[in-house]
């Protein structure tokens, strides 16, 4: 790629950034309204024609490192996995 042309895509790429971003705040602005009526209804979960949409409390359990660390060092450094990866940032 020329100069010209790799000023021209990372131009292009922090334009759709942008864009990506502003639709990201209308869908979240959507999901809250959709939230806020399932609310007041008392729903986890609802029919708007063809779509179902459920929202409800999910219960996991994780494994607490920085405890694991301080409470059993030796075990936590047998453990652990180190790995490798490229991060893209454009700033």
């Amino acid at each position: 790629m020329s100069q010209i042309e790799i000023v021209a895509t990372v131009s292009e790429l922090q334009e759709l950034k942008r864009m990506q971003e502003e639709l990201n705040a209308e869908i979240e602005a959507l999901q809250d309204r959709i939230k806020a009526h399932m609310t007041e209804q008392g729903a986890e979960q609802i029919v708007a024609g063809a779509h179902k949409v459920s929202w409800k409390s999910i219960t996991s359990s994780r494994l607490d490192t920085t405890a694991l660390k301080k409470a059993l060092p030796e075990v936590a450094e047998r453990f652990t996995k180190t790995t490798t990866a490229k991060r893209f940032t454009v700033a």
